[in-house]
C-alpha cells in the first residue's frame, strides 16, 4: 500500500459522523490486540487551553528523560502530526504498517453499517503507535468533552480539566456546570483531578469527583498558585508556588492563561512523577506550541492565534494590549459552527478586518463572517476568499508600527503559517530514474509517475500547497510547456499536498510573474519560487565569510576526548598554536569547543568548559578571523560572546530556547544542527521515511524558533547533523542531496570531518583524512556555504579547486 492510499482511507472515514461514547473505539482496539492496555497515561480535556498544556507536559516530562507519546488535534499541515513520540511525527512507513492492519475491520464493520470514524481510528493510530514504541507515558488530549470521548478507554495516572466554556452543547449540556460534569470524568481513579476553572465549572468538578488538585492565581484558594509575571519580549515570565515547589521560569507561550496551562502542566508532571524544581523550569520553557498567540515578524508586528470561541479570542485580545501598536489588521476565518457575533466581539477592536475563508469543507463563507464584524465593530470590513491572499493584503497595508492578527481557527493559521514554513526544495534530476524517484517521493501515483517522469530532467521544485493551488500550478504550468505532478493523496478536508513542478527556468520565471496578482494564496507564492531559484532575487549580505563562497570552519577542540583530537589543545598555549595554523593555512572561522559530543562523552560542567574555552577566545579575539562558539550551554555561549566570539554554534538545535534569544540579543549569527541525540546515543534506532526531507522538515520548526527570537535567516546556518542519529549510508544519502537544504532559506553548514560515517567505505578511524577531502570538495560543489573540518589547509585546497572550476576568473590576478 502506498502511503496516499493509506492517508487517503483515514480521511475517508470523515464522512462518518462523530458519536459519543467508547464501545466502538474498544471494539476497534481488541482488534488491534488492546495497545491501550499497556500504556501508562495522561488525559487532558478542557474548552481552551489542552493542547497547549499537553505540549508544556510533553516537554516537561522529556527533560524528565522520559519517552512520551503525545496525541492532539486538530493537526495545522500533516495528519501524522496528531501522533508524536519524543517530538517526532509518526513515520508514513508507520501509518501505512496501521492502516494495513486495521483495514480489514473498518471493512467489515462499514459493510454492516458500523464503521470507526475518523477520530475514532485515529486515537487508536495513537495508542497502537505508543504501545509499538514502548513509551514511558501516553499524553492524550481530549477530542470533545470527557465521559464520552474516544480517549477515555484508559484508565489514566493523572488527567485535568484545562477550562470550561459553552461549547458543544448538543452535545454536553446546555450549561457550564453541566459541560464540567462531563469533562470532569476523564479524572484518575487514584489522584486528584488537576484543574484551573472557577465558578460553577469548578463547583461541578468539585461534586463529580471531588478531590481536585487546584490551580489558580496568588489571590485565590489554590493548592498551585500560578503568578504571571508579565511578558518580555516573546517570552513571558511565571512563579509556581505550593505543593512543595518555588519555580520561576519562562513561557514560550504568551498570555495569563497560558500560565494557568503552565500551573496545570506541572501539577500532572508532579502527579507522574518525581520531577524536580529546575527539570520543571527547563522542560515549561521548551514547551512552544504553534500557532497559540505566535509571534512571527516585528515591523509590523505579525501574530497567529486559532482561538475559535468567543472565551479563547478575550484570552487573544488580552494578550495583544501588552504590545504597542497603531493599527491593528485582522485577517479572520471562521468555521460554520462557531460564534461569529461572539467571536468579532471578543477580538481585540480592530481598524481594518479582511473576513475570509478557509479551504476546508466546514469553513464558514467570508461574507457570512464580515456582517457578524460589521455588526460588532466599527472597522473597516472587507473579503477575500483565501487566507494567503488577505495576509498579503493584511502585510502590505500595515506600516511598520502596526499589528497583523490572523485568527478565528487553527485552519486559518493553518494556511497563513504556510509563509513561513513552506518547503520549497530544489531537486536535482538529471535522468528520468532521477524524476521518478522525485514523483514517488510526493506520492504521485503510479500512472501520474510513468506519465510525466520524462519531463522532469530540467528545474525541479517540490513543494505543498492547498489542492485548488495545485490545480491551478498544473494549468499554468501546463499553458507554458512545463508539468506539475499533483500528489494522489485526497483532500477530504483541503489537506495540503505534494505538488513537483517541472520546466526550464524561463518557464519558472514566466510562471512567477503570471501568479501576480493571482487568487487563492498564488500571488505570495510567486516571490516564494522566484526565492527558491535564485530568479532576480539578491542575496541579503551582512560580510559573514560564507557570502562570497563557501568557507571553511576549522575545529579547535579545547577537551581531552574529543574523537579525533581530543586531549592535543587542551592547553591554552597549545590550543593557540594550532589556531594560528589554521589562520596561517586559510581558514575563515575557528570553532572553539570544551565539551565533546561524541558518543558516550561525559557532560562537562558549566564552569569548566568556561574555564577551558574562554581564554582561548580572548586569545584569538585580536586575530583577523572569525570566531565561533561550539556549545549547548547558554552561560558558556554568553561568556564566549563577552570575550570575542562571533557566531554561536548549537549542536543541540535550540534545545535551549534561551540560545536562540542570545544570538537575538547580541545580533550574531548561529548554526542550528538536527540532532536527534546530543550526545549522540549509538543505541538510539532513529526512522525517516526520506531521511533528506524529514530533517529539512524537522529544521524548519527550529530555524522559526530562532527567526522569532528577532535572527533572520542570513544569520541562521543549518546543519543537517551527519553523524547524528543517522546510519552511515543516510549521512551519505544527506551528503548527495545537499542542495534541497536551500528550501530553508539558510546559509548552509555541513561537519562531516573523520566521521564514523566513511566506515561504510571500509575507512578505519585512523584512515578518514582522504575521504574528508573528498567530501569537502562535494560538499562544495553541492552548495554548502561552510565546511567544518580538522585538517584545515587540504580542506580549503579542496574548496579552492571547486570554486575555481566553477569560475576560474576569481582567481587571476
Amino acid at each position: 500500500m502506498h502511503y496516499h492510499d493509506a492517508a487517503n482511507f483515514l480521511f475517508d472515514l470523515r464522512r462518518f459522523d462523530p458519536r459519543p461514547g467508547t464501545e466502538a473505539t474498544r471494539e476497534l482496539l481488541a482488534a488491534l490486540g488492546d495497545p491501550h492496555e499497556s500504556l501508562t497515561a495522561v488525559q487532558i480535556a478542557g474548552s481552551n487551553g489542552k493542547g497547549s498544556t499537553a505540549r508544556m507536559l510533553e516537554a516537561v516530562l522529556r527533560e524528565a528523560g522520559l519517552d512520551v507519546g503525545l496525541y492532539t488535534s486538530p493537526h495545522l499541515d500533516d495528519v501524522r502530526e496528531r501522533v508524536r513520540v519524543n517530538g517526532r511525527k509518526i513515520s508514513k512507513a508507520a501509518l501505512v504498517e496501521f492502516v494495513e492492519e486495521v483495514e480489514p475491520y473498518a471493512t467489515e464493520k462499514a459493510a454492516a453499517g458500523d464503521s470507526p470514524t475518523f477520530f475514532e481510528t485515529l486515537t487508536a493510530m495513537a495508542f497502537w503507535e505508543f504501545d509499538r514504541q514502548d513509551v514511558d507515558i501516553a499524553i492524550l488530549e481530549v477530542g470533545i468533552g470527557g465521559r464520552y470521548d474516544a480517549t477515555s478507554v484508559v484508565d489514566p495516572v493523572a488527567s485535568a480539566v484545562t477550562s470550561v466554556t459553552l461549547e458543544h452543547t448538543d452535545l454536553l449540556g446546555d450549561t457550564v456546570a453541566e459541560i464540567a460534569r462531563d469533562k470532569a470524568a476523564v479524572a484518575p481513579a487514584d489522584a486528584p483531578l488537576v484543574t484551573a476553572t472557577t465558578g460553577d465549572a469548578l463547583a461541578a468538578i468539585h461534586d463529580e469527583v471531588g478531590a481536585v488538585v487546584r490551580v489558580g492565581d496568588p489571590d485565590e484558594d489554590a493548592d498551585l498558585t500560578v503568578e504571571h509575571g508579565g511578558r518580555d519580549g516573546i517570552e513571558s515570565s511565571v512563579t509556581l508556588s505550593g505543593q512543595g515547589l518555588d519555580v520561576e521560569t519562562r513561557l514560550p507561550l504568551l498570555g495569563e492563561h497560558q500560565a494557568r496551562n503552565a500551573g496545570v502542566a506541572a501539577a500532572l508532571a508532579r502527579q507522574v512523577g518525581d520531577v524536580s524544581e529546575e527539570t520543571l523550569a527547563a522542560g515549561l520553557r521548551r514547551g512552544h506550541w504553534p500557532g497559540r498567540f505566535e509571534v512571527l515578524d516585528r515591523e509590523p508586528l505579525v501574530v497567529l492565534d486559532g482561538a475559535h470561541n468567543p472565551g479563547g479570542c478575550a484570552r487573544v485580545a488580552e494578550t495583544l494590549e501588552t504590545f504597542e501598536y497603531d493599527d491593528l489588521h485582522l485577517v479572520v476565518g471562521a468555521m460554520c459552527d462557531k460564534d461569529h457575533h461572539g467571536i468579532a466581539a471578543a477580538l481585540p477592536e480592530a481598524d481594518h478586518v479582511t473576513a475570509t475563508h478557509p479551504d476546508v469543507d466546514r469553513a464558514e463563507d467570508e461574507q457570512v463572517v464580515a456582517h457578524a464584524f460589521e455588526a460588532e465593530t466599527d472597522a473597516d470590513i472587507r473579503t477575500r476568499s483565501d487566507v494567503a491572499g488577505a495576509l498579503a493584503d493584511a502585510l502590505e497595508a500595515a506600516d511598520p508600527d502596526d499589528a497583523v492578527l490572523v485568527s478565528g481557527s487553527l485552519y486559518a493559521v493553518r494556511e497563513a503559517r504556510t509563509r513561513w514554513t513552506r518547503p520549497n526544495v530544489p531537486k536535482r534530476v538529471e535522468s528520468i530514474p532521477d524524476a521518478e524517484g522525485v514523483l514517488e517521493t510526493a506520492h504521485v501515483t503510479e500512472a501520474g509517475t510513468w506519465r510525466m517522469r520524462g519531463k522532469g530532467v530540467h528545474r525541479v521544485l517540490k513543494t505543498r500547497v492547498q489542492p485548488r493551488q495545485a490545480q491551478y500550478l498544473k494549468e499554468e504550468l501546463l499553458s507554458l510547456g512545463g508539468e506539475c505532478a499533483v500528489s494522489g493523496l485526497g483532500d477530504q478536508d483541503r489537506e495540503h499536498v505534494d505538488a513537483v513542478m517541472m520546466g526550464t527556468l524561463a518557464q519558472f520565471k514566466r510562471l512567477a510573474g503570471k501568479l501576480d496578482g493571482q487568487p487563492y494564496g498564488l500571488s505570495p507564492f510567486a516571490d516564494e519560487i522566484r526565492e527558491a531559484l535564485e530568479i532576480g532575487v539578491a542575496p541579503d549580505e551582512r560580510g559573514y565569510p560564507w557570502e562570497d563562497g563557501t568557507a571553511v570552519m576549522g575545529i579547535l577542540n579545547v577537551t581531552p576526548d574529543s574523537f579525533h583530537d581530543g586531549g592535543e589543545h587542551n592547553a591554552v598555549e597549545e590550543a593557540i598554536g594550532r589556531a594560528e595554523e589554521m589562520i596561517e593555512a586559510g581558514v575563515d572561522i575557528v570553532d572553539v569547543g570544551g565539551e565533546s559530543t561524541r558518543p558516550g562523552a561525559d557532560p562537562v560542567p558549566v564552569e569548566e568548559e568556561r574555564n577551558r574555552v574562554i581564554p582561548v577566545i580572548e586569545r584569538l579575539a585580536s586575530e583577523d578571523v572569525t570566531i565561533s562558539i561550539d556549545t549547548r550551554k547558554v552561560p558558556v555561549a554568553e561568556a564566549a560572546l563577552e570575550a570575542g566570539a562571533d557566531i554561536l554554534n548549537d549542536v543541540t538545535g535550540l534545545d535551549d530556547p534561551a540560545m536562540a534569544h542570545l544570538a537575538a540579543e547580541h545580533d550574531v549569527p548561529i548554526v542550528v544542527m538536527h540532532s536527534i541525540d546530543t550526545p549522540v546515543d549509538p543505541d538510539h534506532d532513529v526512522h525517516y521515511d526520506d531521511v533528506v526531507e524529514d530533517v529539512i522538515e524537522e529544521l524548519t520548526e527550529r530555524v522559526l524558533l530562532a527567526e522569532k527570537a528577532g535572527l533572520d535567516r542570513s544569520q541562521i546556518l543549518v546543519d543537517p547533523g551527519l553523524g547524528f542519529g543517522k546510519t552511515d549510508a543516510e549521512n551519505f544519502e544527506v551528503l548527495d542531496r545537499l542542495g534541497e537544504f536551500e528550501a530553508l532559506g539558510c546559509p548552509l553548514l555541513v561537519g562531516h570531518s573523520h566521521k564514523s560515517m566513511f566506515g561504510l567505505i571500509d575507512r578505519d578511524a585512523d584512515e578518514r583524512y582522504e575521504p574528508t577531502i573528498a567530501a569537502t570538495a562535494l560538499a562544495a560543489e553541492r552548495g554548502a556555504d561552510v565546511i567544518r573540518v580538522h585538517d584545515v589547509a587540504a580542506n580549503v585546497a579542496a574548496v579552492d579547486v571547486v570554486e575555481a572550476a566553477d569560475d576560474p576568473g576569481s582567481f587571476e590576478e
